[in-house]
């Protein structure tokens, strides 16, 4: 017989229990996402528990939803492999997860992240599952608007590539006692470098090469407004010398000090009657002179890029190119590319690999620099653009 004591202990346990029972109950009728428990043991998995968040999501009432399977939230927009997903899991009795498209009563379609976990009794046999929906309408939106602009802002970009490479020689001057190459791979879609080689009359052909600080679509659009500066006007390339156009533009295009964005170019002009190239340099990498039976050599500049300073000087200086000789502009990506360690390309690779291939044309010794520097780069260890341009005196 219970002693007085044993009962009042009996009642304590039971009293805990429902107090524990009743916190749980409110905890799950308190939170903010749908919870349904299914029963395995009846025919079609019913549901005989949904807390109120499943009516605030789904826009049906407890009765409603209470006695059906879940799949009645399903609809023609369902996408037949989630529900695929929900059915193996449900048959291999293991836990999913799911973003499932499903629709309120009114049938307007919603979000649902659904979550399903088998819960097993002590011979571990699953008895029911519990499913925990979640509204994620808002973050789907939201992702299909980024794809949206993504999408935009890729096509955007190709065109803005397309244009920028408008920008690059069509066709090669053909002169008989010259030859011209050049070769040029952006770092990203938009490039900050570009060149040209163009005939100005019969017997003089421009060229350039020039880099604008940074990447990106700032930094392309002040190299097309640049490129399409230098072409038009009545002191562009047509009418201006080497010192006297990169002065025009210095005055220009002063530093921004905002964006601290400036360029860098080398402009020449060869005389194709004496061999004579004259050129003046920005703050740009000075050219690659391959004199026929002599190592090539890089001869240095020393002025400020464009815009840096308003008193900046760009004197002329003048080569004299034979037969046999070749002459290379470039931009600093060449020297400055960076291998997988990190290590920079360097003007001693750079010149190396001129020197093995000196004997080939212009055309060929560009290309062997350029498949030199990808495979140095990896292809796409790229950190900036690579710009070359090259004459041969034949």
């Amino acid at each position: 017989m219970k002693t007085t004591m044993d009962q009042d202990t009996e009642k304590s346990k039971r009293d805990v229990a429902e107090v524990w029972r009743l916190l749980k109950e409110r905890a799950l009728e308190s939170a903010g996402e749908g919870v349904v428990i299914a029963d395995c043991s009846q025919e079609g998995m019913p549901m005989i528990y949904a807390n109120r968040a499943v009516t605030t999501i789904t826009g049906y009432e407890y009765d409603e939803v209470v006695g059906r399977n879940c799949d009645f939230l399903q609809g023609p927009g369902t996408d037949p492999a989630a529900t695929q997903t929900i059915r193996e899991a449900i048959a291999g009795q293991r836990p999913c997860m799911v973003e499932i498209l499903n629709y309120h009563k009114d049938r307007t379609p919603f979000w649902n992240r659904l979550s399903i976990t088998p819960v097993r009794d002590e011979q571990g046999k699953t008895t029911h599952f519990i499913g925990i929906q979640s509204d994620i309408t808002r973050r789907k939106q939201a992702e299909d608007s980024l794809r949206q602009i993504n999408t935009q802002l890729k096509h955007d970009l190709e065109v803005a590539a397309a244009v920028q490479h408008a920008q690059l020689p069509k066709s090669l001057p053909e002169i008989e006692a010259f030859k011209f190459a050049w070769r040029f791979k952006p770092c990203q879609e938009l490039a900050g470098d570009s060149l040209n080689i163009l005939q100005l009359d019969q017997t003089r052909v421009a060229m350039y090469v020039l880099d604008v600080s940074g990447h990106g679509v700032r930094a392309a659009l002040q190299s097309f407004s640049l490129g399409q500066d230098m072409h038009s006007g009545s002191d562009g390339l047509n009418h201006l010398p080497p010192e006297k156009l990169l002065t025009r533009l210095n005055t220009k295009y002063p530093l921004d000090i905002r964006t601290g964005m400036f360029f860098t170019i080398i402009y020449g002009v060869l005389d194709t009657a004496t061999g004579e190239f004259t050129y003046s340099s920005a703050g740009h990498p000075g050219p690659v002179l391959m004199q026929k039976g002599q190592a090539p050599r890089i001869i240095q500049t020393h002025s400020y890029p464009i815009g840096v300073s308003p008193a900046a000087q760009y004197p002329a200086q003048t080569i004299r190119l034979a037969a046999g000789d070749k002459l290379i502009l470039y931009t600093d990506g060449v020297v400055e590319a960076l291998s997988s360690r990190d290590i920079p390309f360097g003007e001693e690779r750079f010149l190396k690999k001129l020197t093995r291939n000196q004997a080939e044309p212009i055309d060929g010794c560009l290309d062997a620099v350029m498949k030199s520097l990808e495979n140095w780069a990896c292809h796409i260890n790229l950190r900036d653009d690579l710009s070359l341009v090259g004459i041969e005196a034949v």
